[in-house]
């Protein structure tokens, strides 16, 4: 892996830093920049952190804190697209988080270096030995690694907690491996954040999650096609091959101002138009504001219903009204 692809987000256009918050830097590729900033060690932790729950924030805590008693950076190696999605391209897992989504939350953690590599043939091939001593001791002079009780690497998932351990000790770094977080029996995961999307149980994944599941994004120009039928929506593209919500759900959007917005959003293709793409459509209540370009981000609070086709505009009207009322009688308590 050679050449340079690194940024300091904080800087950029795209991807905005709250000025609170320290910079963290992201490297696709391994690079001179990279070697200089780890040249004292570092302290890694590898895996898709794909939502951001309570176990990763835990886990996450214990490395940056590892990292700055050894004044070293901190490191969050994952991959672009997920070892998932790879191997899984016909029917993805759902995505909890997009890319920006995933840098943003790392960041907040106080991650020093975010080190995403692309996963294609070559990594889906690379041997655990190769993938210890080119990624881990090369490009990151790994001192601590953290992994969860769960991780396995390499080809044919031959690496595990015994091989990083021998490894280990022949080349200088310690390996810790992180218990799973239990809430009520059940270990936190992704996967069962996933499920508890799938079946509308937002209470479970809150547990989990330790928040109330988030979608956040851009807000683009549509068909108008809302505004048509009296509900003006705020359009939010996906980016996502597929996304962990469908339905209708009663929201609080923030990004807008000082405090959440209530209103009532719909994750779906708009069947009764013969829609195809999926799209987060977010109707705000009590406001009229042009917020095309603003980023903003939606907390699913609770799901009403699946998405319908009418026969009629007539009929998705009648039934957006019961919507919008069923919302805001569940955000006013």
């Amino acid at each position: 892996m050679h050449g340079r692809a690194e940024s300091q987000y904080n800087v950029s256009s795209h991807l905005p830093t709250a000025p609170e918050v320290a910079p963290m830097f992201l490297v696709r590729q391994t690079s001179n920049s990279l070697y200089e900033r780890v040249a004292r060690g570092s302290v890694v932790t590898i895996g898709a952190y794909d939502g951001m729950h309570l176990g990763h924030q835990r886990l996450l805590g214990s490395v940056v804190a590892e990292a700055s008693q050894r004044r070293v950076p901190s490191v969050v190696m994952s991959f672009e697209p997920t070892p998932k999605e790879f191997f899984a391209k016909a029917a993805p897992p759902a995505r909890l988080m997009r890319f920006r989504e995933k840098f943003d939350a790392l960041r907040e953690a106080g991650v020093d270096i975010f080190y995403c590599p692309r996963f294609n043939e070559k990594m889906r091939d690379i041997k655990a030995d190769t993938f210890i001593r080119q990624l881990l001791i090369q490009s990151l002079n790994t001192h601590h690694l953290v992994i969860g009780d769960d991780f396995q690497f390499a080809a044919r998932r031959e690496g595990n907690v015994e091989v990083l351990k021998r490894a280990g000790r022949a080349l200088g770094f310690s390996v810790e491996q992180f218990p799973s977080v239990m809430i009520d029996g059940e270990r936190v995961s992704s996967t069962a954040i996933r499920n508890a999307l799938r079946r509308g149980d937002l209470a479970q994944a809150h547990r989990f999650l330790g928040r109330d599941y988030r979608m956040s994004g851009r807000v683009v120009r549509g068909k108008r096609l809302g505004r048509a039928l009296g509900y003006p929506t705020a359009n939010v593209n996906l980016n996502r091959r597929q996304g962990a919500v469908h339905g209708i759900f009663a929201v609080r959007v923030s990004g807008l101002g000082n405090t959440p917005l209530a209103g009532v959003a719909s994750v779906g293709t708009r069947p009764t138009f013969a829609g195809t793409y999926p799209l987060l459509e977010v109707h705000l209540f009590d406001f009229d504001r042009d917020i095309y370009g603003r980023y903003i981000h939606v907390d699913f609070i609770a799901r009403l219903r699946s998405e319908e086709k009418f026969d009629d505009a007539a009929a998705l009207i009648k039934q957006m009204h019961r919507d919008s009322a069923a919302a805001r009688e569940i955000l006013a308590a």
